[in-house]
């Protein structure tokens, strides 16, 4: 994931000031930080995005963006994937959590998180094109539609599972008994109905686009269709 040496610069600079806040605490507007730090909105921004990926900030809508809870604090609370049976149980609690996830960001009005989902699918098709693996930028646009739900525990459970979610898709990808190029056409196909579907607004379709998905996975991963509701 390109990442510019501005955006990068502002993302350290932000994350400082993190670390001197309390959780929940709000941070400067957008205006105030962009002046403070010398960069442009559009970098700040891209440095937000980054943070809120990550857990470290979140935004409440029309409140602005509010420290959150570093991932690193939370991952282990979930742990490693251990086995098979671990892995199916993980792709199952995913269903629940990014439904709902990308319902909400179907309903989002924010055009700057709406953006950020469009750029981050861009960012993962490009790598799938670069003949990439794109895992980060998977992780990344799963991100950002938990960024655009409005809730600010979907952002952060996304943040918490990120390794999680790394082992989920390299087994996937290593053990799965379909074609290659198959597979490959599916999740490509998959990802542009969720982002179809939250672009058009309709957040009963982006539910359903996000289950077939992580549904796919399963299917993927052990040879027959589940429904983990």
């Amino acid at each position: 994931m390109a990442i510019s040496p501005l955006s990068d610069f502002a993302y350290k600079q932000v994350l400082t000031l993190i670390e001197t806040r309390e959780p929940d605490e709000r941070l400067p507007s957008e205006d105030e930080l962009a002046r403070r730090l010398g960069v442009s909105r559009p970098v700040l921004r891209q440095a937000l995005a980054r943070l809120r990926t990550e857990g470290w900030v979140y935004a409440r809508r029309g409140s602005g963006n509010f420290v959150g809870k570093p991932a690193a604090m939370q991952s282990a609370a979930f742990g490693p994937l251990h086995s098979i049976p671990d892995v199916r149980n993980f792709l199952a609690f995913r269903c629940l959590i990014e439904g709902e996830s990308a319902a909400g960001a179907a309903r989002c009005t924010d055009r700057q998180l709406l953006d950020d989902i469009d750029r981050r699918q861009r960012m993962l098709e490009a790598a799938w094109s670069r003949g990439e693996t794109g895992i980060e930028e998977d992780i990344a646009f799963h991100g950002a539609i938990a960024a655009a739900s409005g809730n600010r525990f979907f952002t952060l459970t996304m943040a918490a599972l990120a390794e999680q979610t790394r082992v989920a898709i390299k087994l996937i990808r290593e053990l799965s008994p379909l074609p290659m190029v198959r597979r490959a056409v599916d999740v490509r196909l998959e990802h542009r109905a969720i982002g179809q579907a939250i672009k058009d607004g309709d957040d009963a379709a982006a539910r359903e686009a996000m289950l077939d998905h992580l549904r796919g996975g399963m299917t993927r991963l052990f040879g027959v269709g589940e429904d983990p509701k």
